[in-house]
């Protein structure tokens, strides 16, 4: 067997049709689109909501929900994790990501929420605190810059 041997298997390949060329093609005329009317014109259908008049039925459906264009979205972390870093630490968030805090940083960058308690003292360098964050940071003797 040689490549230029080798042939698809028998009626596995179609003859494309070839619409518009004569009426003895089988497809002359009006080639398939029919006689007139919308559909026959080029350019011609429907969009894809319509429903030849009658009011659509995402039109029919009641609107739910609501969507908040002016949400915030960050990624959270609570003053009790950053319990385990070393004294005098700088944080950011470039730093909780290299070590796996976060997963990914939010487009709003990270957020500092004031859960649970700090022991040592850091620099913490974030997009931004509650304000008991600060506190319980400033009260370990830390700082709290916002980035």
């Amino acid at each position: 067997m040689k490549l230029h041997n080798i042939k698809p298997k028998e009626g596995s390949k179609k003859k494309r049709q070839r619409c518009g060329r004569g009426i003895g093609s089988g497809r002359g005329y009006t080639s398939g689109r029919g006689a007139n009317g919308q559909n026959s014109r080029s350019g011609g259908g429907v969009r894809l909501t319509f429903e030849g008049g009658q009011t659509p039925l995402f039109r029919k459906l009641p609107k739910r929900g609501f969507n908040n264009k002016n949400k915030k979205d960050y990624t959270i972390l609570n003053v009790y994790q950053l319990n385990a870093f070393k004294e005098g630490t700088e944080i950011t968030p470039e730093l909780l990501k290299e070590s796996g805090f976060v997963n990914n940083i939010a487009s709003n960058g990270v957020k500092i929420l004031g859960d649970g308690e700090l022991d040592v003292s850091l620099t913490v360098k974030a997009n931004a605190f509650t304000d008991s964050a600060i506190d319980k940071i400033e009260a370990a003797g830390g700082k709290a810059e916002v980035i």
